[in-house]
């Protein structure tokens, strides 16, 4: 696939801030919507029982993965983890389906809280890494993950797209490059779903669809 028009918009969408201003009922979602489809096709094919999200912020993205499991139907919860309880909208807080952990997402606390919830909530698991946006952050979400995911279950690198790939070339080392890093130290965990992140011509989670083996 000739990438030169799908990096060309990826690098005009992104560095005109639109993201910035895209919203789920109401609130601030901060993603690109081609991702958050994507996002509801995987859910809606893996019908997973947990929803691991790993960085809230506002809670836009909360609220639209919440939305998208009550369709399913059945028993499931949104767990949602993030360090600034300030910045997240009050519904996200009042909707039954979601639970908002307030705690860093390496926190020992948020592995026992997974290994809980995952007991209570059968079925598969579907996780983003949408935090802290360093390298070794981002690693050690992936460790903290790594005996807690289970062969099928789906995870999201977002923001892989980081120090080039293909936008802000000067970030520095970022999620982009953690998940390299992993993946040569685990070859085999997981498989990358490369026809997802290629559907749309574009993906904020550059690389970063990853079903574990």
């Amino acid at each position: 696939m000739d990438l030169a028009a799908p990096n060309a918009y990826h690098l005009w969408y992104y560095n005109s801030l639109i993201w910035d201003r895209t919203t789920w009922a109401g609130v601030k979602a901060l993603k690109s919507p081609l991702d958050m489809w994507s996002y509801q096709e995987i859910i809606w094919k893996l019908r997973p029982g947990l929803l691991v999200e790993f960085g809230t912020r506002f809670g836009g993205g909360t609220l639209f993965f919440a939305s998208v499991m009550r369709q399913m139907g059945g028993r499931s919860k949104v767990l949602t983890v993030d360090v600034d309880r300030p910045t997240i909208d009050p519904r996200v807080h009042s909707d039954p389906l979601i639970e908002v952990l307030i705690a860093s997402s390496t926190s020992p606390a948020v592995a026992a809280r997974i290994v809980e919830l995952r007991a209570e909530y059968p079925g598969p698991v579907f996780a983003i890494l949408d935090s802290d946006h360093s390298r070794d952050h981002v690693y050690a979400e992936m460790l903290l993950l790594r005996p807690l995911l289970r062969s099928g279950d789906y995870l999201v690198v977002e923001d892989a797209n980081l120090n080039g790939h293909p936008v802000l070339p000067t970030f520095g080392p970022g999620p982009h490059e953690a998940l390299e890093d992993y993946l040569l130290a685990f070859p085999l965990d997981y498989q990358r779903d490369r026809a997802r992140s290629e559907k749309f011509g574009f993906t904020f989670a550059t690389d970063g669809f990853l079903i574990r083996r």
